[in-house]
């Protein structure tokens, strides 16, 4: 019987670096049963896809490598209790202070021994060797046992094993304080790795402790305090000030400024009022504010950040894979290179042995690729992680190395470069007043939910006009809606079904025509059967439309908008931004100019909000989802700007491009230091310390270099 692949996740405490990670895949790769493996470092994660295989059997092997395991299911709440009673190995729990963890107390205690050995060899000098080699034995055995378990299950040239033959063959050459120190040195670097390392999964925690844990939940008017994991869809929260906001949701009452900075990057705070959308973990800074909840706990604003920055650190990219076809290599090379150097000279020109010896141990020192192995995964993890903190979220290193290779991208009109619903850009007078035809305009719009009446009433409010609303009010289908204010027949409607009501005029027709020919829509006003006016409407382009635009185009971007709106609203929208229109498209033409695009060598992203853009986002080199759209663009999609900001379409360019100048630098950097100490190694300028300094100075150097891109912010204007 063939048992259907199933996938199930696990946390994994104590990874640190991608040996680690790598040591991990080979183990269960090779158990009955296991399809796939997937491990990340920094979200301390590990997805096995399996067909009947012994999930206590996968926990059991991470065990013996040293590692804390448990199977992570969502909405655990008391994951991180389970994991704190588990039995811990040589690798520490990171989510207590660093000098708590197993790692840093080994570190410690080789470090006292290796103090204590200095010190007694000034009393007892005839037990020299004997002072250091136990000194030595306090940190090596626990290397020697992970180096044994990783051989035992397909990683025999790990970096446990480089070190271990060194200090071994150290002590056989009689340099046992260089064989204590080194192994000191090591668990140092390693230390130190595993700190820089916690620092990029703090990053991403922090996200998730946004969210409170408590919530004051109303039914039938009374408030109770809940978990905010058990808040469902419908459920009504009162937000206090100075509260985060607990769960997505749509405001019913109130009116407050919400800070969105902790998950949209927005510096400014939002004024929110009445079906205004609000996110989990924003502060509500003034005003109590009564929210339905809109999405569960599992779902909200924050467990998608979350989520799509951990699958995406599960992602591999290309660089990132070939460095780890390279390392795979690598290693058994630098055993082989560390071999000739000890043993050639010796017996090919009668050199000394022990110095040779001595040379060739430096050598695999130095060659441990830690340093090389940690450049690219360091640097797509902190770049990850910046992103989602200014809300721009990639599904992958293969998405975040793309991006920096855009030359062309196609943008979407509605909900994209505009704001998606329209608003009021004229009003023309004619027998009334601008302020009166806008309030007479108010008055029969109120209570109605319809886009334009929404900007009606949106603009009336901004002008401090509080509208009646008219009385006998009604809609005529597909004309314009009337009602009566004062004893006045008012009518608002499209010009042509005004014009069978009275005479427009050849003045205000012009008008109207021009206004058309700008992509706005004009609705006629007609009071006591004489025309009052005309308001003219358009969806208008974002804020920040016209300099998200130019930061394309400065990086070299090609532009055009795709719209399946009409052709003259998008050529006028289209001419505002100075950029190309194909307008009046199918979900399917969309998709076509995409894959024509491609097909001219350009490397595409295709930019949207609705259903009716998935196809070309799929067919897109990258899709990019803009914030607010729908769910089906959303999971399309390989990244998502969810401030909605036209801006950060450049911004997912820009930390492209800086994550992989990072790599690159990090690589040189790994690989630059390594060929300098191999050079005076082999001249007998440095020695094993050097060595082991070099490379945990290289590790240290790459990983804070990758560290640096978490202070990454983008460009706001």
């Amino acid at each position: 019987m063939n048992a259907q692949e199933t996938s199930t996740r696990f946390r994994v405490e104590g990874m640190d670096c991608a040996g680690c990670a790598s040591k991990i895949d080979t183990a269960v790769r090779r158990l009955p049963g296991v399809e796939e493996v997937s491990v990340s470092v920094v979200a301390g994660t590990m997805t096995v896809g399996h067909k009947g295989a012994d999930l206590a059997q996968v926990q059991q092997k991470v065990t013996d490598l040293g590692y804390r395991i448990a199977p992570l299911t969502s909405g655990a709440p008391k994951e991180d209790d389970a994991l704190e009673g588990m039995h811990g190995h040589d690798h520490g729990h990171h989510d207590g202070p660093w000098w708590q963890t197993a790692k840093a107390q080994l570190t410690i205690l080789c470090g006292l021994a290796v103090a204590a050995a200095f010190a007694l060899e000034a009393f007892i000098p005839a037990w020299h060797d004997e002072l250091f080699i136990l000194a030595m034995l306090v940190g090596l055995i626990p290397i020697g046992r992970r180096a044994m378990q990783g051989a035992r299950n397909g990683s025999p040239f790990s970096i446990e094993t480089l070190m271990t033959v060194a200090a071994v063959g150290a002590v056989f050459i009689n340099a046992v304080e260089e064989a204590a120190i080194v192994v000191l040195l090591f668990l140092i670097g390693e230390l130190l790795e595993g700190i820089a390392t916690g620092r990029a999964r703090a990053s991403i925690k922090a996200l998730a402790d946004l969210v409170p844990r408590r919530a004051q939940r109303e039914i039938e008017g009374k408030i109770s305090e809940v978990d905010a994991a058990d808040l469902a869809v419908g459920d009504i929260v009162l937000v206090r000030p100075g509260d985060r906001i607990p769960a997505d949701g749509v405001v019913l009452s109130g009116e407050g400024a919400v800070d969105e900075a902790p998950v949209t990057g927005e510096s400014v705070p939002k004024h929110k009022g009445p079906e205004d959308q609000v996110y989990a973990g924003t502060v509500n800074q003034d005003g109590a504010l009564r929210v339905r909840v809109t999405a569960a706990a599992a779902d909200n604003t924050i467990a998608r950040i979350v989520s799509l920055v951990e699958e995406a650190q599960e992602s591999k990219a290309p660089t990132e894979r070939f460095i780890d076809r390279f390392s795979k290599y690598y290693t058994p090379g630098v055993l082989l290179v560390g071999a000739l150097v000890a043993i050639l000279p010796p017996l090919v020109t009668g050199a000394s042995w022990d110095e040779w010896i001595y040379k060739g141990l430096a050598i695999l020192l130095i060659g441990c690729p830690c340093a090389l192995v940690i450049s690219t995964p360091a640097a797509i993890a902190a770049a990850l992680s910046a992103g989602a903190r200014q809300g721009l979220l990639m599904k992958g290193g293969v998405v975040l190395e793309q991006l920096g290779k855009i030359n062309m991208v196609a943008l979407d009109k509605t909900g994209t470069l505009t704001e998606g619903r329209p608003q009021v850009t004229d009003i023309v007078a004619v027998d009334r007043s601008e302020a009166e035809v806008l309030r007479l305009a108010a008055a029969l719009e109120v209570g109605s939910s319809h886009p334009l009446a929404k900007a009606i009433l949106a603009r009336a409010k901004e002008a401090g006009i509080e509208p009646i609303a008219s009385s006998n009010a009604g809609a005529l289908g597909g004309k314009g809606i009337i009602g009566t204010l004062d004893g006045t027949l008012l009518f608002l409607g499209s010009p042509k079904a005004a014009a069978a009501r009275t005479p427009l005029g050849e003045e205000l027709t012009a008008r109207i025509g021009g206004l058309n020919d700008e992509g706005k829509t004009v609705s006629v006003l007609i009071a006591g059967g004489k025309v009052a006016g005309a308001i003219a409407m358009r969806d208008e382009p974002r804020d920040d439309a016209r300099a998200g635009l130019a930061a394309l185009k400065a990086l070299g971007a090609d532009i055009v908008m795709l719209t399946g709106d009409n052709v003259r609203t998008a050529k006028a929208i289209g001419a505002d931004l100075g950029i190309k229109v194909n307008a009046e498209l199918l979900p399917e033409d969309k998709q076509r100019i995409v894959t024509g695009l491609k097909a001219d060598g350009k490397v595409v992203a295709k930019v949207g909000d609705g259903i009716n853009d998935a196809p070309a986002l799929a067919a897109a080199d990258i899709g990019i989802a803009m914030g607010g759209g729908t769910d089906v663009a959303l999971e399309t999609a390989d990244a998502a700007v969810l401030h909605g900001r036209v801006m950060d379409v450049a911004n997912l360019i820009r930390i492209s491009r800086a994550a992989m100048s990072n790599i690159w630098q990090n690589i040189t950097i790994a690989l630059g230091l390594k060929a300098v100490f191999l050079v005076t190694t082999i001249l007998g300028v440095t020695g094993l310390w050097p060595a082991i300094l070099a490379d945990t100075g290289a590790t240290l150097l790459v990983t804070a270099n990758a560290l640096r891109l978490l202070a990454w912010k983008g460009q706001k204007r």
